[in-house]
């Protein structure tokens, strides 16, 4: 693998400085390999490669689009594999419960369902005399973070390509080895050079000089709110498009005539995928106050049958987190939900019994939570669920609603009027009702701080375009 190069312009080249980073096995704490770390130099290059590809690509039709993501299809399946070790590697998801599934799979899907937008979209329409185009926005930044590390980045590169766009992406130095593959997988499809353009490093030397510079016309985004904030503001001086998928902090409301032992079951455990590291994951469960007891006994019983462990053990259920930073943010959080007072009713601080190593954490359930408290507030992003009481449902949503985020929710209800009723009030991105699973096809992003614009799909291939009007283009005869 060429981990201590950066592919620019259909090749493998050397950094432009010495800098390098272990990449950390999270399991073990062990370093795993080591990435070149880009600078502001390594970004001209790979954008100056993207500007001068993209007239060519943006020119090139629909049918050898669909050709290119057919031919990436073919590799990414030849790649899956190494692809789903990777990031049980370089990220800790358990191997066959989830790298080898919904991480890897996630990748792939994102490429289809792109395929499938892009075969059915309509990129020109008259209207009267005037013709509407929709045309590649150009050279774009892609900056990803390293939880979903082959969703993210494929549900950014794919409609991309798609639209005729070429593009730097700037993968999490924490989680890079994912996206060394994908630029391998991308490079044996044939990709035309200067399409695509991988950059490693942080956001000092290499996200803030992409979403700064000239030449790049859009930077999607995804991370932290707080890093979303800093991409807009750097972006602001050239006035490029930002699109933000940021942060979380989801309600989970369980009507009163919802089936509370599947439900609550299912809930725990949506919550703990991934280690609770989901930007959509159902941190707060709402709950009728008069049943919180019974609440409590069934999230408990459910987060038993957890299994936390080595990710290449095929028992294991959940892994580490991804690293030490947000392992001690997470011990931080739990300690704070105890000292302001909320009832811990499994787990709790440090790390599971009989574990000295590695980024483990215990899965944890909080309840008697009220909305003004630190962990019904903050993203966690761990294995930490906070159970609130409401008193009817007009208090359900006004508690769902009471966040400064707004990216994904979820209702449960017998009645399924109702549960889409409840959505309906609900300020959020998308809605979960009675356990559905996400859509790759539905749009993807949120209200509020959780972000601009949306992700994956027809929707994903639009925010890659600009539109423009041609005035007196006449009517086809």
């Amino acid at each position: 693998m060429h981990q201590q190069q950066f592919y620019i312009d259909g090749q493998w080249v050397e950094p432009a400085g010495p800098a390098r980073r272990d990449v950390i096995n999270p399991a073990t704490e062990a370093a795993v390999g080591a990435i070149a770390m880009g600078t502001a130099a390594d970004v001209d290059r790979a954008v100056a490669a993207a500007r001068a590809a993209f007239p060519a690509f943006a020119a090139t039709s629909r049918e050898d689009r669909l050709d290119l993501l057919a031919r990436i299809l073919d590799a990414y399946k030849k790649r899956y594999d190494d692809m789903a070790r990777a990031i049980c590697t370089e990220m800790g998801a358990p191997l066959k419960a989830l790298a080898g599934s919904g991480q890897a799979g996630s990748g792939l899907a994102h490429f289809k369902a792109a395929a499938a937008a892009l075969r059915d979209f309509s990129f020109e329409r008259s209207q009267g005399s005037t013709r509407i185009l929709r045309e590649p926005i150009g050279v774009c930044a892609l900056i990803t973070p390293w939880n979903w590390p082959a969703n993210q980045m494929a549900c950014k590169v794919a409609p991309a390509l798609a639209a005729g766009c070429t593009m730097v992406l700037k993968p999490s130095e924490l989680a890079p080895l994912s996206a060394l593959i994908l630029a391998e997988i991308l490079d044996d499809a044939g990709l035309p050079a200067g399409v695509f353009n991988l950059v490693n490093g942080d956001g000092e030397g290499v996200g803030a000089p992409l979403s700064a510079h000239h030449d790049v016309d859009m930077v999607s985004f995804t991370g932290s709110t707080r890093a979303g904030k800093l991409v807009m503001q750097t972006a602001a001086d050239t006035v490029k498009k930002v699109a933000l998928e940021l942060g979380g902090k989801s309600a989970n409301i369980l009507l009163d005539d919802a089936d509370f032992p599947r439900m609550v079951k299912l809930g725990v455990l949506t919550l703990l995928t991934n280690s609770g590291q989901n930007c959509n994951a159902p941190s707060r469960l709402l709950v009728p106050e008069n049943r919180l007891d019974e609440v409590e006994a069934i999230a408990a019983a459910a987060l038993a049958k957890v299994v936390v462990g080595d990710p290449l053990a095929d028992s294991t259920t959940m892994g580490p987190l991804a690293n030490d930073a947000q392992f001690r943010r997470v011990q931080q959080l739990i300690e704070l939900g105890i000292a302001e007072g909320a009832k811990l009713v499994a787990g709790g601080p440090g790390r599971p019994d009989g574990m000295v190593q590695g980024f483990f954490t215990r899965p944890t359930i909080f309840s008697r939570v009220t909305n003004a408290m630190t962990i019904a507030r903050e993203e966690i992003f761990g294995p930490v669920l906070s159970i609130l009481p409401y008193r009817d449902e007009d208090d359900a949503v006004r508690i769902a609603n009471d966040t400064p985020y707004g990216l994904s929710g979820y209702v449960a209800s017998a009645d399924i009027q109702r549960a889409r009723g409840v959505a309906r009030r609900l300020r959020t991105g998308n809605v979960h009702l009675n356990g559905a699973p996400v859509d790759l096809n539905a749009p993807f992003g949120g209200y509020k701080q959780s972000g601009l614009g949306r992700e994956w799909g027809a929707w994903g291939l639009e925010e890659f375009l600009e539109t423009k009007a041609i005035i007196g283009y006449g009517v086809d005869d």
